[in-house]
């Protein structure tokens, strides 16, 4: 393509002497004309305060292109200061894409008064350009960590992980709103703290900004605590969420199981089917509920509750698998306390030691009760003279004993074991929402979407990068954090936007699978999105004099064409690119 291009402009303008530049388009287009429609260049510019003495890119846009950097499938963009400058239409230099201006973006964005109004403003255009579902809200934490030094007052902190404990981490509180799983609200805090407490300050968040009553809050077991489910309460919203298995509900949860078994056998659960990935109606739970009243804790408040006790097939399978593995493995560590006699095996010679190791094995793996083993108490004599010497008819003799216990059987109790895998798979949740608003059903299907929220954190740490953390300061922490939230924002607005129009043209798109170019989808991912625009480039030809002479841009397949349309962005917005035969 550079040559025909070449011999194109040669054969204009008769010149022979030209510099031909090539830039890789890809995705960059489409992020940057996304992030114009959802309004983050002007938001940003609205909130962040531009110097009196600042010169170049606005924050808006500093920050939109490095979001495109950050998102991009491809790895070009530094280099492409033609498409940048006309896709944002601003004239870009070097110091504006600087590591300097990044870090006062960040300290920017690190201010509680700027993000939160950004935020607000950014939910507001994104509900009312997208006509946004808002009614139902997941709130969850995460950490992220980092090789930092521990400093008091710090962010980064040493705190409970689930995936490095031995780093430091900050955490991660989120709001996000279903069913496109788009982040309403984050908070960056210290990596120590408790999930219990970091509720109420986002769900107000939220709650102030969209501006409602009515809203279901949906969380795990660490959003049940009582001030939390009072506070929602209190203002007229809902809430739906586990009950840990620590306290009160630990004592009653064995009756409630118990109940739940009894209708069980007699036929009067309430069965939840849900329709899996094949197509086929499987059954996702059964259970049934009933209402008990709840108290504020300060006791300003009283209210019902209804406790939704529910049995998953697939979560009875996981822990039947669980307990299975749980006593093949105690079986076989019980075996191994009384060894064969040999050369460094330790022998139990007393009965006490033994039914204390055995006890130690039936609780370290949990299946105390399950398990019954027998054992044998095994004596060897041997005769020997009493004294040094050869021995002799006459000589004095003394038996020596050598007592060792052999465990002889392992049998597992199976009516105990039966019993016990009936009562797998419940759990308690708890809402004040009516049947009417919230069904059993509705409940249990709500809440397995759960995936949506962790999709964000997937996202945030393995798609734009978070983990682990390379800046220092506090306020850069912060700052990059709520950053790369905008950027998880800009693929879940995506994804979600072309899925609900293939929904309802009920369409499907090909090519987006190279390793299946015949497969069609309808649930395209954001990344298989994006990937899809690659192989598009700008060749820009320019004469002796650095004039520009001809541009050329790689022609969009129709594919592509279908896929912008589909986001409400025009083709234009790459033909812009383009400029043809300038000074013909």
């Amino acid at each position: 393509m550079r040559v025909q291009l070449a011999q194109q402009a040669q054969e204009i303008l008769g010149q022979s002497d030209l510099v031909i530049i090539t830039e890789r388009v890809d995705d960059v287009a489409l992020l940057i004309g996304q992030m114009v429609k959802m309004g983050l260049p002007e938001i940003l510019d609205r909130h962040i305060p531009r110097h009196w003495t600042q010169r170049g890119l606005s924050w808006g846009w500093t920050a939109v292109i490095w979001l495109a950097y950050i998102v991009t499938e491809g790895d070009h963009l530094k280099g492409m200061h033609h498409t940048l400058s006309a896709l944002t239409a601003q004239g870009i230099e070097p110091l504006d894409l600087s590591d300097d201006r990044l870090s006062h973006l960040l300290t920017h964005l690190s201010k509680k008064a700027y993000w939160h109004q950004i935020e607000h403003d950014l939910n507001a255009r994104s509900i009312e350009v997208h006509a946004l579902p808002q009614d139902v809200i997941r709130c969850d934490a995460t950490t992220v960590s980092g090789n930092h030094e521990v400093a008091a007052g710090g962010l980064v902190q040493f705190g409970h992980s689930k995936d490095d404990p031995t780093r430091p981490q900050i955490k991660v509180m989120m709001g996000s709103l279903d069913p496109l799983g788009m982040p309403l609200a984050t908070d960056v805090l210290s990596g120590e703290r408790a999930d219990d407490g970091l509720y109420i300050p986002i769900i107000e968040r939220i709650r102030i900004g969209l501006n409602k009553t009515g809203l279901l809050f949906v969380g795990d077991c660490k959003m049940s605590a009582l001030e939390t489910r009072a506070y929602l309460a209190r203002h007229q919203d809902w809430y739906l969420s586990p009950l840990p298995l620590t306290g009160a509900t630990a004592e009653a949860m064995d009756a409630w199981i118990t109940a739940g078994v009894t209708q069980g056998e007699a036929g009067k659960l309430v069965r939840i089917w849900r329709t899996n990935d094949r197509g086929h109606e499987v059954l996702a739970a059964e259970g049934y509920e009933f209402e008990r009243p709840c108290c504020a804790p300060d006791g300003d408040m009283v209210w019902n509750e209804r406790v939704l006790v529910v049995r998953s097939p697939m979560h009875a399978h996981q822990q039947a698998a669980g307990l299975e593995t749980r006593l093949h493995h105690a079986e076989t560590h019980l075996m191994a306390l009384t060894p064969p006699r040999g050369r460094g095996k330790r022998q139990i010679t007393d009965e006490a030691t033994l039914v204390e190791a055995i006890d130690l094995v039936l609780k370290e793996h949990r299946v105390a009760g399950l398990l019954s083993v027998a054992w044998e108490k095994q004596v060897e004599q041997t005769t020997q003279y009493v004294g040094r010497g050869r021995g002799s008819c006459s000589r004095e003799k003394r038996v020596i004993q050598k007592i060792r216990y052999q465990i002889t059987h392992i049998t597992r109790q199976a009516d105990t074991v039966t019993a016990l895998r009936q009562r797998l798979g419940w759990k308690a949740f708890v809402t004040n929402a009516g049947p009417k608003r919230l069904s059993l059903q509705d409940a249990v299907l709500d809440y397995r979407n759960e995936y949506r929220v962790e999709r964000i954190f997937n996202r945030l740490k393995s798609r734009v990068h978070i983990a682990p953390l390379f800046v220092k300061l506090n306020e850069q922490i912060e700052g990059l954090t709520y950053l790369l939230t905008l950027g998880v924002r800009v693929l879940t607005v995506t994804e979600f936007v072309l899925r609900r129009s293939l929904e309802q043209d009920q369409a499907r798109l090909p090519g987006l699978h190279p390793e299946n170019k015949q497969k069609l989808t309808d649930t395209p991912t954001a990344e298989r999105i994006l990937k899809a625009f690659a192989g598009v480039s700008l060749t820009i030809i320019k004469n002796a004099a650095g004039e520009e002479i001809l541009r050329r841009l790689t022609p969009l397949s129709g594919l592509q064409e279908d896929i912008l349309q589909r986001l409400g962005l025009d083709a234009a917005l790459y033909g812009q690119l383009e400029i043809q035969a300038i000074g013909h």
